[in-house]
């Protein structure tokens, strides 16, 4: 990643180096650094002048989908949520 200020390079960092990029006032981001941290798992965020949150950019997010949606559909589930407490209750005595 390349900053520049007016036109002349400050700082340059290999983005194996980061984990994420936090922006702070006017800035602009190329198109290809953004898909390329969003590739790469490194998360950008943007605040405004007052340095209050904007917008947060991230890559995929690891998972399976098929998996969170059992997961969903069975927290809903009032018998099973009951059994589950159940359950951990019993453990915790």
């Amino acid at each position: 990643m390349r900053v520049d200020v007016e036109r002349e390079k400050k700082l340059q960092v290999p983005l194996h180096h980061l984990g994420s990029v936090v922006c702070l006032v006017n800035i602009m981001l190329s198109p290809v650094l953004m898909h390329r941290c969003a590739d790469d798992g490194i998360s950008l965020v943007l605040l405004n002048n007052q340095g209050r949150f904007k917008a947060r950019l991230e890559g995929a997010v690891p998972g399976n989908i098929l998996l969170r949606q059992a997961q969903h559909r069975l927290a809903l589930d009032e018998k099973f949520s009951l059994e589950s407490k159940t359950k951990i209750t019993t453990l915790d005595q």
